[in-house]
């Protein structure tokens, strides 16, 4: 039996502690994603299931529901924004994203259909225990090599998921209100994609701007970015960008600082306060910072270490805070260790550490 380690901050003192959610997962854990509101828990596993559990107060209640269908490891979920139900997108090294919804509730601002009951048939079938409360409602196959990565676009932009591939390609789908969905399959990274991140859709310095209720309108439809980030084997990170005359992601920018593949990739929320992060992490033990002053100025590089310090073994996976100021960082050591940016935006410190 394999368990979960999960870390809940408290509010008052900022103390971390963890609570170990045994998940019953029979092989190695692969990706663990808390949902919006802080009440669900959701594992991945190379035994080919997710688990989804009930959490109060940080703690896994009752008996999780066990979701199969996958038909080889799976390596990351992404929860979807309330607004959209209660949904779960997962990618496998099958090849295949599906995207789970729970049963009797609407999905993805459209309501369910006998095709998209019909596509979850064979999954829920599988799924046995209490996993029969939850449908694949979507499959998503076009890609020819293990899916490394999914993330659902901010909800501002409606419902998209962004999906990373071996097989070198990224796609982005996007999921209409009559049940349908389009994908847009472009080349990102020549050995292989492993990491996507969407950027905040509120533009950086919006909070800044002498009309007070620019931040506002964005939530409404107006002025918003369309950008996401991804990683590669090609040890490089990929800025990408939206472009209304072409109907088309296009690449932006292009950071070639790590010395190996890039593993993950995280860009931080934003307000709209000027400076816009993104986080990397690599196979060469290292943490790189990205920043930006402006949308119009050049990406800077930081390490999150002092120069010339690598971590004691690679690192999988980089996650910031709701608000964008605390990292996460998790490496091969077993460790996780969260980090600040020190005064006057030169240097990071650690200010937490646990094992595993």
């Amino acid at each position: 039996m394999v368990s979960w380690s999960v870390i809940a901050t408290t509010k008052d003192k900022g103390v971390s502690r963890s609570n170990t959610v045994e998940t019953q997962h029979e092989e190695m854990i692969h990706d663990a994603q808390i949902d919006y509101y802080g009440k669900r828990l959701a594992t991945c596993s190379s035994d080919k299931t997710i688990r989804v559990f009930d959490l109060v107060d940080g703690e896994a209640k009752g008996e999780p529901d066990i979701l199969r269908g996958h038909t080889a490891p799976i390596w990351q979920l992404s929860w979807a924004h309330p607004s959209f139900g209660p949904i779960l997108a997962s990618a496998s090294y099958d090849g295949k994203v599906f995207i789970w919804k729970e049963k009797g509730r609407a999905a993805l601002g459209a309501p369910s259909t006998s095709a998209s009951k019909a596509s979850g048939k064979a999954a829920v079938a599988a799924a046995g225990g209490k996993g029969d409360r939850w449908e694949v409602i979507k499959e998503h196959g076009l890609h020819g090599a293990s899916v490394n990565s999914v993330a659902w676009a901010p909800f501002e932009l409606g419902p998209m998921l962004a999906c990373a591939s071996s097989d070198s390609k990224v796609s982005v789908i996007t999921f209409n209100n009559d049940g349908s969905s389009d994908a847009f399959i472009c080349s990102a990274h020549p050995m292989g994609a492993t990491s996507v991140s969407w950027a905040p859709s509120i533009v950086p310095g919006s909070l800044n701007k002498p009309n007070a209720t620019s931040v506002q309108a964005q939530q409404f439809g107006q002025d918003r970015q369309r950008r996401f980030v991804t990683g590669g084997c090609d040890s490089k990170v990929k800025i990408w960008g939206w472009r209304d005359e072409s109907k088309e992601w296009t690449v932006e920018d292009v950071i070639d600082k790590h010395t190996d593949w890039v593993r993950d990739v995280a860009w931080a929320p934003n307000i709209g306060l000027p400076t816009a992060y993104i986080a990397s992490c690599s196979q060469d033990r290292t943490v790189l910072i990205h920043s930006r002053s402006s949308p119009t100025s050049p990406w800077q590089t930081t390490s999150l270490l002092p120069p010339g310090e690598t971590f004691p073994d690679a690192l999988w996976r980089v996650s910031w805070s709701l608000a964008g100021n605390v990292l996460a960082v998790s490496g091969g050591d077993g460790k996780v260790s969260l980090w600040k940016e020190k005064g006057g935006g030169e240097a990071w410190e650690c200010v937490s550490e646990m094992s595993a």
